[in-house]
């Protein structure tokens, strides 16, 4: 099921812009490890060793890149026509624009911001900030650095934005631009105890890397996980 959502992405993707003008090298990384090797169509396909994580596996894909934008995008997404033409539009627009979501046409007009109406500078998850595409300058990384390879899956999106907000660089919703997100598939897929664990760990560590809780605090509550 996963991988079928995979497929539909990359060709929702691929679909979405005119080759002649913006073309996408598409990076997958692979975190079934039973899956048999499969290159997904267009795309450059990668089985990593290492354990999965959110992070980790981001940068992975970011250093086999050398483009002046990334995009960082879930498998659970739908890509609409000329979501990056218009993405592109903004930074064209605004110079000091270091980062930048899309709008989900299922997710944001049900919390307050309609398509179309413009772009909405701001560092609110869930907002302005969809954590299922963030859309960046290469060049960004030069100041903030790889992401935190400490997150696993949840809280990712929230470490971002506050190491971007940490820096003072810029971060809006282009509404014009559309991805759709079909909410958590990956997640849904996995038992109640590796939902678990995905989940609360990252939002420990969340706490206590933004000043929220002790390191005491944060190991002793590791450790109880570790053994649950």
């Amino acid at each position: 099921m996963l991988k079928g959502i995979t497929e539909n992405a990359v060709q929702s993707l691929i679909a979405s812009e005119n080759p002649s003008d913006i073309q996408f090298d598409i990076v997958v990384i692979e975190s079934n490890k039973k899956q048999e090797e499969y290159a997904y169509p267009c795309t450059r396909t990668l089985f990593p060793r290492k354990k999965f994580g959110f992070h980790k596996y981001f940068n992975l894909g970011i250093s086999k890149t050398d483009s002046q934008y990334i995009c960082l995008a879930n498998n659970d997404l739908v890509f609409h026509k000329s979501w990056a033409s218009e993405m592109l539009r903004a930074f064209d627009a605004d110079p000091s624009l270091v980062s930048a979501s899309p709008a989900c046409s299922i997710h944001h007009p049900a919390h307050g911001v309609d398509l179309y109406s413009g772009i909405h500078e701001g560092f609110e998850v869930r907002k302005e900030v969809a954590g299922w595409c963030l859309f960046f300058k290469r060049e960004m990384l030069d100041i903030t650095g790889k992401l935190d390879e400490g997150f696993t899956f949840w809280y990712s999106d929230n470490d971002y934005i506050n190491t971007i907000q940490k820096h003072g660089l810029k971060h809006a919703l282009v509404s014009s631009s559309i991805v759709d997100h079909l909410e958590s598939q990956t997640l849904k897929s996995k038992d109640e105890k590796e939902q678990f664990k995905l989940t609360h760990n990252d939002r420990f560590y969340y706490e206590y890397k933004w000043g929220k809780r002790s390191l005491f605090s944060y190991l002793n509550i590791k450790r109880k996980l570790f053994f649950r």
